[in-house]
């Protein structure tokens, strides 16, 4: 029956999508967190520590708004948000059959993890904590790991689409 044999490479390939997103989700929100532990317990905050003078350093601030502090105010607009954005991602990886497709909504959805854990379980309370934010770079923000994982992901997702790939197409079975 080659028919069934091809209907089960699809299938096949979107488990496999979905174990590569969640590994990589896992792995962004795994490292995001060990490292604003360390953040936490190891950096003054406000005081800058050189990692690469003039161009990088580590800076632990705490963030009640989104990017660049904007939105202070509507901390708990965030965390809806981010909480809607994680639910929409699984339910999308459900049709994704693209390797691509399963590493780009993976970083998102880790990252989003990420500064999602720190809006509902830090300071100052569930559901309106502060996301702590450490690596400053000359006249931009300063930002997380969770965040290069957003922006690095969305990058991914936005090449896709210009490239006009499918997530749901299957890719090298």
């Amino acid at each position: 029956m080659p028919g069934a044999a091809a209907a089960q490479v699809p299938q096949r390939t979107g488990r496999r999508c979905v174990v590569v997103a969640l590994a990589v989700a896992a792995t962004v929100w795994a490292v995001d967190q060990l490292v604003k532990l360390w953040v936490v317990s190891s950096l003054v905050p406000g005081v800058e520590y050189p990692v690469v003078p003039g161009l990088l350093w580590w800076e632990h601030i705490r963030n009640s708004g989104g990017a660049f502090s904007l939105g202070s105010e509507f901390t708990w607009i965030f965390t809806v948000v981010m909480a809607v954005v994680s639910v929409g991602i699984l339910w999308a990886l459900r049709r994704v059959r693209d390797p691509w497709w399963a590493v780009g909504l993976g970083l998102v959805l880790g990252g989003t993890l990420g500064n999602l854990t720190d809006r509902l379980f830090r300071e100052p309370g569930f559901g309106v904590g502060h996301v702590v934010d450490f690596i400053a770079v000359p006249h931009f923000a300063i930002f997380n790991i969770a965040d290069c994982g957003v922006t690095v992901g969305i990058g991914i997702i936005m090449v896709l689409i210009l490239k006009d790939r499918d997530m749901a197409a299957p890719r090298g079975g």
